[in-house]
């Protein structure tokens, strides 16, 4: 059985210690970036949803700054994103290769995406019922967390699991420029060098990844949906 899977993957066998280092950085890329983009997502959403016209907070100036920022931004396409954020993330961070210089670019790219994902998770829910709450002489901030929140649990979900398949694609294009990871690994290996073996297996990883967070999700919804 070795001798087969070292004549089918000769390249990932002689790297294999590489390729487990590389998944690992994939993974807290993702997690890492994907928690502060999280909380930095979900309170845009928030605050798009309450200060939009007519919501708990009404705001128009703020949501109007807000909307077009996040639209800036999300008009970026990533890989140039990564390229003009090396001064900042050098600045913050110290370094723009590597896992390290490779999160800054990340959370930018991600944040905007999922606030937008929450905001329209949280204009799901029923008008009525916020309305009700209003009359009941609930706060904004009761409604926010008690309402929009509470019966957003399904979709706030399903959003967070797009984000974060996505957010493993990130990461991936982030080796293109050395942001470290299964996608700098497949690049340097696989593309550069032809290696077809260690491509194919990347992309092996990376489905299982995306499969595993696609049925956590799924698992959460089930469990939340009433």
């Amino acid at each position: 059985m070795a001798e087969i899977i070292e004549n089918l993957l000769p390249h990932v066998v002689e790297k294999w210690q590489e390729l487990l280092e590389c998944t690992w950085q994939t993974l807290y890329m993702t997690g890492f970036s994907g928690i502060i983009s999280f909380v930095l997502g979900l309170a845009l959403g928030i605050v798009l949803i309450a200060t939009r016209k007519g919501g708990v907070l009404q705001n128009t100036v703020l949501y109007g700054i807000l909307d077009k920022i996040i639209n800036l931004f999300r008009s970026i396409p990533f890989i140039i994103l990564l390229a003009s954020l090396i001064p900042l993330t050098r600045l913050v961070v110290g370094t723009a290769i590597g896992t390290k210089g490779a999160i800054l670019p990340l959370i930018f790219g991600t944040v905007p995406f999922f606030s937008r994902q929450v905001e329209s998770a949280l204009s799901e829910v029923d008008d009525g019922l916020v309305e009700a709450a209003a009359a009941m002489g609930t706060s904004p901030i009761g409604i926010i967390f008690r309402v929009y929140l509470k019966e957003s649990i399904p979709s706030l979900t399903r959003v967070t699991t797009i984000t974060a398949v996505s957010l493993v694609g990130l990461t991936a294009m982030a080796g293109a420029i050395g942001g470290g990871g299964l996608g700098d690994f497949a690049i340097r290996y696989g593309h550069q060098r032809n290696q077809i073996d260690i491509t194919f297996v990347t992309v092996i990883i990376l489905l299982v990844i995306v499969m595993i967070l696609q049925e956590i999700g799924n698992l959460i919804i089930k469990r939340t949906t009433h």
